[in-house]
């Protein structure tokens, strides 16, 4: 492992060269941080899959360090971009890999593309699924997950799914209404989750959900890249239940039914806004102070022995999905099963749309023209400013004449 942590440095992939330091970082971070918490060098190695000598050199040095050498040139590196592109639709095989860069000039060994390809093995190991305990230390675990309620919103009944992060220590948890589960959504509630809690678990626990797990290959979970990527981001762990073992996950689950319950029974709410408003207030007021059943403290209280990895001055995660689409000829535009109005003078024209988790932006030539909060398929959203100006003909029109035919007539059939 140390080899890789080097080798990572080293990488002849100058796009993703940054993004692999930050990540072999936060490993080194995560066996410092277990080390302060008074885990021992064997069990850090044993879960994290590290060589024992490996964690006790970085535990010596206390924080990363890259290794400054002067690199030489290697006969592999020409062919780089052939492996980055060939090495996915190969699954990584270097025998495969050999072979084909032996038929294109490659004369370096076999040995050599082995150790080229260990740094991009090593980007998958985080996401293979281990074993989850019912019982964790502060600041390991964070369990994610939904639960659906109708209630009330304005004058009609809404399907709310609410988000829950609970931390595994404290009890301590986060939850926000949407109106969907979609990845957007669900990146946003990681983030305001993160936010509001001022710092990042190691892990995160799943119930293999579609939108991220997109699969399994040989005892790995395949999740979803951008989500893969979030979680780079933050340097947390993402980890799934085995399928049909929801119950691994259970402090999550009893902090929805504990929200739909408390929060939510019996509720009417004027709008979306009000709605998570009352569920960040009920959780600082109530959800917080209450003393738990299992835990016998307040999560709040709890929630001070949290070793949580501080998020510092990390800016929010940034994530977008632009669409073109062209305005109809009633200056309206098709997202989402749904209808945005834009200003009039835009019709036929070609404008972006940016969705983010609860709205739409609209642009043309990077002028936004146009902001949405997502609606209901089948809806059709209309501002009144945006059809200001629009002359309105205030004039009957005369009926046509009568047809010089009518079959109904007993005249006409003479």
């Amino acid at each position: 492992m140390e080899e890789q942590l080097n080798q990572v440095v080293s990488s002849p992939a100058p796009a993703g060269a940054a993004e692999e330091r930050m990540l072999r970082a936060d490993l080194v971070r995560e066996i410092v941080a277990r080390a302060q918490r008074g885990e021992g060098a064997k069990r850090i190695a044993r879960e994290l899959g590290v060589d024992r000598k490996t964690v006790k050199r970085w535990l010596r040095l206390g924080a990363w360090q890259p290794r400054h050498y002067q690199r030489r040139p290697r006969p592999i590196d020409v062919f780089v971009k052939f492996i980055e592109q060939r090495g996915p639709e190969v699954g990584w095989n270097g025998v495969v890999l050999f072979r084909e860069l032996a038929g294109i000039g490659f004369t370096g060994s076999y040995q050599q593309v082995q150790r080229f390809l260990k740094p991009y093995r090593a980007r998958r190991k985080w996401s293979e699924l281990a074993t989850v305990r019912f019982e964790t230390e502060p600041g390991e675990q964070a369990q994610v997950d939904y639960g659906q309620l109708r209630v009330w919103i304005g004058e009609q009944a809404e399907t709310v799914h609410l988000f829950v992060f609970t931390l595994g220590y404290s009890r301590r948890l986060f939850t926000r209404g949407y109106q969907n589960e979609r990845l957007a959504t669900l990146l946003d509630g990681h983030e305001r989750a993160l936010r509001h809690f001022s710092g990042v678990p190691l892990n995160c626990l799943y119930d293999n959900p579609r939108n991220l797990v997109l699969g399994r290959s040989e005892s790995k979970v395949l999740w979803h890249p951008v989500f893969e990527d979030f979680a780079r981001y933050y340097g947390f762990t993402p980890r799934a239940c085995q399928p049909y073992r929801a119950r691994t996950k259970g402090k999550v689950e009893s902090g929805v039914k504990y929200v739909k319950r408390n929060a939510l029974a019996g509720r009417r709410f004027g709008s979306w806004e009000e709605l998570n408003e009352w569920l960040e207030r009920w959780s600082a007021e109530i959800a917080d102070q209450r003393v738990h059943g299992t835990t016998h403290e307040r999560p709040l209280d709890r929630f001070a022995r949290e070793q949580l990895i501080p998020l510092g001055a990390r800016p929010p995660y940034s994530y977008e999905r632009v669409r073109l689409r062209q305005v109809a000829n009633d200056a309206l535009v098709a997202v989402g099963a749904a209808r945005y109005s834009v200003p009039v003078e835009y019709v036929g024209m070609t404008v972006s749309v940016h969705e983010c988790a609860d709205h739409y932006e609209i642009y043309h030539q990077e002028r936004l023209i146009a902001r949405h909060r997502k609606v209901a398929r089948h809806s059709v959203v209309m501002e009144a400013v945006h059809y200001a100006g629009l002359l309105r003909v205030d004039r009957r029109i005369p009926p046509a004449a009568p047809p010089r035919f009518d079959p109904t007539s007993a005249g006409s059939a003479r």
